[in-house]
This record gives structure tokens, C-alpha cells and sequence, in this order.
């Protein structure tokens, strides 16, 4: 297994000693450690915050469905109100400008714009409600950054035709996406088609913890929800490109979602299987994108499983985007096994398991709330810089970085404000990126998950991941927390962190 002090000596790009640097970045970090047109940001998603879910004309997603579905959620609670965005959107925006961000990346709801999925009539009610959130945005001189897909499928089309496992699907997202970027493109100028595709593909369709809960074909239904979403990115691209780029002048890009994983030794099999978990993880996506089909692993391993791109459609595929999403939480080390000890089809392929411990038996990182959630901050750099070389050095904004604390209804208001590990969180992750930039990734941006404790799927409403915390018991009141204004500081250059003259 890996030792701990010997990690820092032997795993950096480069084979250098990084103990310094490492100490470097327990220190502060300041505004000043990033260029000039760095984008920072907080992000959400549409069902985990907006509520309103009969309003405005509304339709049911999957997410509405799975979350009133008896013992799907852990508290047994739903985003019907969620925190209630929906009406509180003008006081959430101001609280992004009074804390000093530059961007605010939030997600649409498709069956707010098209209730039923099928894109024959469009919801003004839900097109004047985006209207009114972007304009407020950019009144406060906050750059919205939009998803098009944050995993809250329109029900109808699940019901009707399977939803991401029928091809269909490619047609109505394009009608969909056509929409969004006529209505709001002349003020939106950047965009994400598809949030995590593999948390969709593996969740809902192989293990079944998600929405829409399906694991009864989890062989050929999660491959099959990842292809479809693959095309629906592109579809959605191949629109931009040809209608809308030239007048707008904006930029599409894909999040995908990726925990570093780490070789737990340095036993070549190991090394393998290391390399086979980033392929699972980010060449699943990336590579169609970027070199025209899938990861060579995964056709060994999943032989039919996995479709195949028409030569039509891997024309479609090249130079279907402008820049790459990381969404990036934690790491793991990584051991080779003939038989994964976890659940689900995509794990059983991948033969590896994943170790949340040094050699000496201490954590990777302090635990978060999560039990799938360690601080390993070190992560983040090396993340970036694969995706780097891989890649050929494309734009990166990191999409979503954070951490979440249990909820304890019991605690006084003021001990849940004053988050000092979220604080250290950020500063240490934000350090690691800082280096990344320094190694020579093309970083642009990053976005602190979340703006607002919320809905947090399967987890219900038992974990909290915003900066600022909401009230559920009254009146869902908004409270900055000391990460909130750690962010202020440093943004200001001020208290906490360096100043520029240093």
C-alpha cells in the first residue's frame, strides 16, 4: 500500500520532490494566485433548489416521481418546496453579489420549459421565470453559466418511451436545447448540455439509487443512458454551432464527474487498474468527444455491452466541445481484484477496489459528512493535469468542488454557521488547483458546490453542502456560514488571506 510521506516524493507529473509544495499549500491563498479573468462561482441544480414544482406550469420529472416513492429517500423528503428558489431567486442573487462571485451556474428544468418533454408547446410561464433569473443575474454583474441537464428527466418521456435508454431521446433534447439557446443565447454565452452523465447512467440505470430507480437490465440499460446522453451533447453542440454560435458567440461545453484515483501500490497491476478506473470514470465520455469512440478497456471488458457510433455519428462527435466540466469531490486509491466488492454492473467491469486508507491504516483525508466524501485536496491537481495531458490541454472549469456537513437539528444556529472545515476545504483545494494552473492547465474557472444547502438526492435534506444556511424549520431562511464569508475575504484580498503585495 501506499505510504504517506513517500507519496509526496514519488507520485507529482514530474518525479520532483513537492513536500514544499505541499506546505506551501496548507498556507493561505489569495485572489491574486489566479489570473485576472478567472471565473469564480457557486453552483445548484434546478430540482434541488428551485421547488415550485406545480407552478408556473411545470411538469413531473423523474426525480419528482422517485422522491414520493416510499423508502427511495433517506428522510423520506422531496423537492416539491426544495428551498424554494423559485419565488427566493431575487434574495439568492443578491447574496451571490454581496459575496463577491463573478458567476452563477445553475440548471434548467426541462419539463419547465416542456412539460411533457415532447417539444411541441412551450411553457412561457417557464421561459419568463429563466428570463427574469438571468436579467437579475446580469443586472448584479453576475455571469450565468446554464445546464441544460441536471438529471431531472421530464416524466412523460420516461414513462412513454424509457427516457435516456430509447434513442428518441437524441430528438427531443435537440428541440429541447434549440429552445433554451433561442430564448436566453443573446444574454447567456455559456453552457453545459449534460451534468454527470455517468452518475445518470450508473445511478439510474445499473444500481437504481437514482431516478428512475432502474437496475433490472442493468447490463444494457446504463451503457445504453450513457450513449444516448454521449449524442444528446453532441446533437445539442451540432445545433449551436450551426444556428446560433455566429450571432451569440458563445461556448458549449460537457461536466463530467471523476474522483482521482490513485495506483495503491506501485505493483504494475495495480498501476492497470488505476488506469483502467479513469477510462470508466472519464474516458466513458471524454474519449467519443475528443478521439472518436470509446476507451479500448472498455470494449475488452464490456464486449457487446457497450454500442457502437455509426460512422454518421462519430462525425457528429469531432469538435463537439468548447471545454470540459470537472465536477471533483474526493479520491481514492486503487487495487486490482479479479472481483469488485461493489454493486452494480460498471464496478463489476472495472475489477478494482477502491481504498479510503494509508498504509498505516489513518484515512485518505478527514471525513466528510458523506461517507463516500474525504478531504484529499492533493486530488484536484493531479485530476487536472491528466485531463490535461490526455486531452491536449483543453479549456477546464471546475464545475463543482465541496464538502457537506451532517444536519443536526439539535445544534444551535451559530455552531452550524461556523464551518471551519468547509473553510479549510476550499482553501486547500483552491491552493491545489492554483498549482495546476502553475503546471500549465488551461483552468478558466471555479465553482463552489453549493450556493445553498438543498435537496441532496438520495440523502434528502440530511446533508448540507451550501455556504449559505437555509432554515428549513423557519421559513427557509438564508444564513451565511463562515465559508461564505472566507470566500468574501478572499475575493477582497483581505482578512485570511494573502495580500496582493505579498
Amino acid at each position: 500500500m501506499v505510504k504517506k510521506r513517500d507519496f509526496f516524493f514519488n507520485n507529482n507529473k514530474n518525479g520532483e520532490n513537492v513536500e514544499q509544495e505541499d506546505e506551501e499549500q496548507n498556507g493561505d491563498i489569495s485572489r491574486s494566485d489566479f489570473p485576472p479573468n478567472f471565473v469564480f462561482g457557486v453552483a445548484t441544480s434546478a430540482y434541488q433548489v428551485e421547488g415550485g414544482c406545480k407552478e408556473g406550469g411545470r411538469g413531473p420529472s423523474i426525480w419528482d416521481a422517485f422522491s414520493h416513492t416510499t423508502g427511495k429517500i433517506i428522510d423520506g423528503r422531496n423537492g416539491d418546496t426544495a428551498v424554494d428558489q423559485y419565488h427566493k431567486y431575487k434574495e439568492d442573487v443578491e447574496l451571490i453579489a454581496k459575496l463577491g462571485f463573478d458567476a452563477y451556474r445553475f440548471s434548467i428544468s426541462w419539463s419547465r420549459i416542456f412539460p411533457d418533454g415532447l417539444g411541441t408547446k412551450v411553457n412561457e410561464e417557464g421561459i419568463t421565470y429563466y428570463n427574469n433569473l438571468i436579467n437579475s443575474l446580469l443586472e448584479k454583474g453576475i455571469e450565468p453559466y446554464v445546464t441544460l441537464y441536471h438529471w431531472d428527466l421530464p416524466l412523460y418521456l420516461h414513462e412513454t418511451m424509457g427516457g435516456w435508454v430509447n434513442k428518441e431521446i437524441v430528438k427531443y433534447f435537440g428541440i429541447y436545447a434549440d429552445t433554451c439557446f433561442a430564448n436566453f443565447g443573446d444574454r447567456v454565452k455559456n453552457w453545459i448540455t449534460i451534468n454527470e452523465p455517468l452518475q445518470t447512467a450508473v445511478n439510474g440505470y445499473d444500481i437504481g439509487i437514482f431516478a428512475p430507480g432502474r437496475n433490472e437490465n442493468s447490463e444494457t440499460e446504463s451503457y445504453l443512458a450513457a450513449h444516448h446522453q454521449i449524442l444528446v451533447h453532441a446533437t445539442a453542440v451540432s445545433i449551436y454551432k450551426s444556428k446560433y454560435k455566429e450571432i451569440q458567440g458563445g461556448q458549449v461545453g460537457l461536466v463530467v464527474d471523476c474522483e482521482w484515483a490513485e495506483a495503491n501500490s506501485d505493483k504494475i497491476e495495480d498501476k492497470i487498474a488505476t488506469a483502467r478506473r479513469l477510462d470508466f470514470q472519464l474516458g466513458w465520455f471524454l474519449d467519443p468527444l475528443y478521439k472518436g469512440d470509446y476507451p479500448e478497456v472498455m470494449r475488452e471488458k464490456l464486449g457487446r455491452r457497450l454500442p457502437k457510433f455509426t460512422a454518421e455519428e462519430k462525425e457528429l462527435l469531432k469538435n463537439s466541445i468548447d471545454f470540459i466540466g470537472l465536477n471533483h469531490y474526493t479520491s481514492r486509491f486503487i487495487s486490482n481484484v479479479t472481483e469488485s466488492p461493489e454493486e452494480g454492473d460498471f464496478y463489476k467491469a472495472q475489477e478494482m477496489e477502491r481504498i479510503v486508507e494509508w498504509e498505516g491504516g489513518e484515512p485518505i483525508g478527514v471525513k466528510a459528512a458523506s461517507e463516500w466524501l474525504y478531504v484529499v485536496p492533493w486530488g484536484i491537481r493531479k485530476l487536472i493535469n491528466y485531463v490535461a495531458k490526455r486531452y491536449n490541454n483543453p479549456p477546464i472549469y471546475v464545475t463543482e468542488n465541496g464538502m457537506d456537513d451532517e444536519e443536526n437539528e439539535t445544534a444551535p444556529l451559530h455552531e452550524m454557521l461556523d464551518d471551519k472545515l468547509r473553510v479549510f476545504y476550499f482553501k486547500r483545494y483552491l491552493a491545489a488547483v492554483s498549482q495546476a494552473l502553475k503546471d500549465g492547465a488551461d483552468v478558466r474557472g471555479y465553482f463552489a458546490w453549493s450556493l445553498l444547502d438543498n435537496f441532496e438526492w438520495a440523502q434528502g435534506y440530511t446533508k448540507r453542502f451550501g455556504l449559505i444556511y437555509v432554515d428549513y424549520k423557519n421559513g427557509l431562511t438564508r444564513h451565511p456560514k463562515s465559508s461564505a464569508y472566507w470566500f468574501l475575504r478572499f475575493f477582497k484580498g483581505g482578512e485570511g488571506t494573502k495580500s496582493k503585495e505579498e
